[in-house]
């Protein structure tokens, strides 16, 4: 493996502001390549798909190249690929498609672990239908949501369980297999949000056994653009669509309106990014992707480690959760400080991290709201050690 931090920390312009970039929950900053390719594609003619001139069937190329590439991403086909502006729209959308049949009686499992875009639209909808929901509760003393509770959630009544990949705020990344083979033995539709996985788990839909995987190409550094993959193209005919379009058929029926087509060529652009952090990553996309991913999975694993190691010596600062398995996002508290003095203090040594208070999400469930919030830092592909240092030694100060 050939994972050149200094390389890739060459590709990202922004960096060169002097700040050390551990806001990544907010995504991760854009390389020039992203950027190169969105405003290449504002200058060119572009126009609607349909037509029979050019700047009508660039548009066409840019769409299809999109929805390849994100099928390249996670191992579907690209006729089961949705794009959109966001995932908490396009899982929106989702929700009021699949939960149309639903009927009182029937159930739909989520978790406290997941971000509001992967249960706020299926609580909607469930609500309206009467449908009940139940929930898989995390440890809150390691942040694991364990796969043995989904036994006694997920029954012949479900419908839809919906679970993260990863968490964004606390890390964790769930026993998938063990959660997916409960739902599926029971006939329910899978909904996995890999937002915060993608930039640092290779993903393989098939593997994973979800309907549907969601993720975000401003999680790993493209613009905001998000898609849905299902693992069945022809899914997306047999639910009722969203498309201002009657005549609509596959993806397109869950896309309402037209394309942003720049920041269509900028999401291609960035996961040629993604497949080409590694050097020695060869093959097809599909196959960079996957050395490329896992070199960054790797690097991003011993930052961690080393993030985690050196904030457990800080007496005052207590780390949030202890999952094994999870990806290179934490956050934190600090005794007897608020964490927006935190995030303050921080700034003022010339580093980016967010505090978190809200009143719902993981963070409520784990009442970290009582002691004043959370602060969430990320680790990206060019984040470095001495940039790790950095935040210790600030918050030993």
């Amino acid at each position: 493996m050939a994972f050149d931090v200094a390389r890739i920390r060459g590709l990202f312009p922004a960096l060169g502001d002097g700040w050390v970039h551990l806001d990544t929950p907010a995504g991760m900053q854009v390389p020039e390549q992203v950027a190169t390719a969105v405003s290449t594609a504002l200058r060119a003619p572009v126009s609607g798909p349909g037509g029979s001139f050019p700047a009508s069937q660039r548009a066409e190329a840019i769409e299809d190249a999109a929805r390849r590439a994100v099928a390249d991403l996670v191992g579907a086909d690209a006729a089961g690929v949705v794009l959109g502006p966001n995932p908490a729209v396009l899982l929106d959308r989702l929700a009021e498609a699949v939960g149309e049949r639903w009927l009182a009686g029937d159930e739909v499992v989520l978790s406290r672990l997941d971000h509001q875009a992967n249960t706020a639209p299926w609580l909607r909808v469930a609500q309206r239908a009467g449908v009940t929901v139940r929930w898989a509760e995390i440890d809150i003393e390691t942040c694991e949501l364990p796969a043995w509770q989904y036994e006694n959630l997920i029954s012949h009544r479900t419908k839809v369980v919906a679970v993260t990949a990863a968490s964004g705020a606390v890390g964790t990344r769930p026993d998938l297999a063990k959660i997916v083979a409960q739902a599926k033995a029971h006939g329910a539709f899978v909904v996995v949000d890999a937002c915060a996985a993608a930039p640092s788990v290779p993903l393989d839909i098939a593997a994973l056994g979800a309907d549907v995987v969601a993720v975000s190409a401003s999680a790993w550094g493209g613009p905001a653009v998000a898609a849905l993959a299902f693992a069945d193209p022809a899914a997306l005919d047999r639910l009722p669509a969203s498309s201002l379009d009657p005549r609509a058929v596959g993806p397109r029926r869950l896309e309402l309106g037209g394309h942003a087509y720049p920041l269509l060529a900028g999401l291609v652009a960035s996961v040629d990014y993604l497949a080409d952090l590694d050097d020695a990553a060869a093959g097809t996309r599909r196959e960079r992707l996957a050395v490329s991913i896992s070199s960054a999975k790797s690097y991003q694993a011993g930052l961690l480690s080393r993030l985690i190691g050196d904030l457990r010596l800080l007496r005052h600062v207590m780390v949030i959760g202890d999952a094994m398995r999870r990806v290179p996002a934490l956050a934190f508290t600090v005794a007897d400080r608020k964490a927006a003095e935190v995030v303050e203090h921080l700034a003022e040594h010339g580093i980016c991290a967010f505090a978190d208070d809200t009143p719902s999400g993981v963070f409520a469930t784990l009442g970290v709201g009582e002691v004043g919030g959370a602060v969430r830092v990320g680790l990206a592909h060019y984040t470095t050690a001495v940039e790790v240092d950095q935040l210790v030694s600030a918050l030993d100060r």
